[in-house]
């Protein structure tokens, strides 16, 4: 009987090894989900980022547009009736002509780079909007895994509990515990099957998230997650380093640099606005009574005289001023911006990793001791059978509480390649299929 007893504890102290048997036993049943396929399905897949990628094509077709001269002119003009006496050839009867506006000033070529510069800027709003949605789905990815790993621990709680009331049930038979721990032991039972409905629910809400941000169906199935970061690169990315790469590759950041450029096109534009671009025209005319096609061919030029109106150009001179150096204040303010994010994602990195060696290393070994303790009394009648489910109850906690903070830490780490804007070779990558070539 004492043997029968040992056995549903020693599967209780076991949870941990449990929990992770039961969860490769899973994997071997179902497909597992990995992250690079996970990370490709939302590049791919995702509508707001087609949408986008649609803009970008658009706008990179500007550039052509804006540098491009003005469209050609053609005017032509015939008599249609004259009432006065003239002589002969005393007057044009028909007349062609030919207009083209000559862009000397350089307007065309500085509202191409404007054009290319906001090409520019949707292009990094877009790698913005990729590297969000891969660090939400990375997050929901993280989540789903621990959402498998709590749902595993809850079964293996539930078979080693059913043990401990099968245990109970006989020492209570013999009259070695009293009918109150069958009762309880049936009531601990039971609140371990509605947590796990809640934990179903939660699992169910993070495959749904994940589905929408891959594009697909939200209840399309979805295998349990393999992958994890690979953390023991993340010592290797010195605070410096991270620094300077956020500086350099947060589309933030180059949004502002960016926009610097264009405010300083747009007040070369306002200087250029003082250069008028003249326009030639080529005239060929007919007289009325001449025996040619064509009687008289001129040529002119018009320019504007913008030095007419000077206090129109000064003023948009002035407004460009004004319009760059706010742009120079936006990157500065966007720079201190981007390293008080980097920060502070740097310092939530930590905590979580704080929090993670604090349970893995010290709390949970704690929680079976514990447990190893109290079985150890319970077994010798020096403690009831309430406070032995306490300290399943307590181990069960721990060990949950650590399945949340594993997926804090993954989760921040997926955050902090969002803040930098870069990759930095935390989340394994599916590998590029080698080129073939074709004969």
């Amino acid at each position: 009987m004492k043997t029968r007893f040992l056995l549903p504890c020693a599967l209780v102290l076991a949870l941990p090894a449990t929990h992770f048997a039961a969860q490769a036993e899973k994997s071997a049943r179902s497909p597992g989900l990995a992250l690079s396929f996970v990370t490709e399905s939302v590049l791919a897949g995702n509508p707001s980022l087609r949408e986008l990628r649609a803009r970008v094509s658009s706008l990179a077709q500007r550039p052509v547009q804006a540098a491009a001269w003005e469209d050609p002119k053609i005017s032509a003009s015939s008599r249609v009736a004259r009432f006065v006496s003239i002589a002969p050839n005393g007057f044009t009867d028909q007349m062609v002509g030919v207009e083209q506006s000559i862009p000397i000033s350089g307007r065309n070529q500085v509202r191409a780079r404007l054009a290319t510069i906001e090409a520019l800027i949707a292009g990094e709003e877009l790698r913005r909007r990729e590297l969000d949605l891969v660090a939400r789905a990375r997050s929901a990815y993280f989540k789903l895994a621990r959402d498998h790993a709590l749902i595993d621990l809850s079964f293996a709680v539930e078979h080693s509990w059913r043990e401990t009331i099968e245990s109970t049930q006989t020492k209570f038979e013999v009259g070695v515990r009293s009918q109150a721990d069958v009762l309880n032991s049936e009531s601990e039972l039971a609140r371990f099957l509605e947590s796990r409905r809640d934990l179903e629910r939660i699992l169910s809400e993070d495959r749904t998230e994940l589905n929408v941000l891959m594009g697909r169906p939200p209840a399309t199935a979805l295998g349990s997650p393999t992958d994890r970061p690979r953390d023991a690169s993340v010592p290797a990315l010195a605070a410096a380093r991270l620094r300077a790469v956020t500086l350099a590759r947060r589309p933030e950041v180059r949004m502002a640099e960016l926009r610097q450029v264009g405010a300083s096109a747009e007040r070369e534009l306002a200087r250029r606005g003082w250069i008028p671009d003249p326009a030639i025209s080529l005239n060929a005319q007919r007289y009325n009574s001449a025996a040619q096609a064509v009687s008289e061919v001129s040529a002119g030029i018009s320019v504007t005289l913008p030095w007419a109106n000077p206090a129109k150009y000064r003023a948009a001179e002035r407004s460009a001023e004004f319009v760059e150096t706010a742009a120079r204040r936006a990157l500065e303010q966007t720079r201190l911006e981007a390293l008080g994010r980097l920060r502070d994602q740097l310092v939530r990195v930590e905590t979580a990793k704080h929090h993670l060696d604090l349970f893995g290393e010290r709390l949970l070994p704690l929680a079976r001791q514990a447990l190893e303790a109290s079985r150890t009394d319970y077994a010798a009648g020096k403690l009831t059978f309430v406070e032995l489910s306490a300290a399943v109850r307590a181990l069960r906690d721990t060990e949950t509480t650590y399945q949340h903070h594993l997926a804090d830490r993954q989760m921040a780490l997926a955050e902090l390649e969002a803040v930098v804007g870069a990759d930095l070779g935390i989340f394994p990558t599916r590998p590029k299929p080698s080129s073939r070539r074709t004969h």
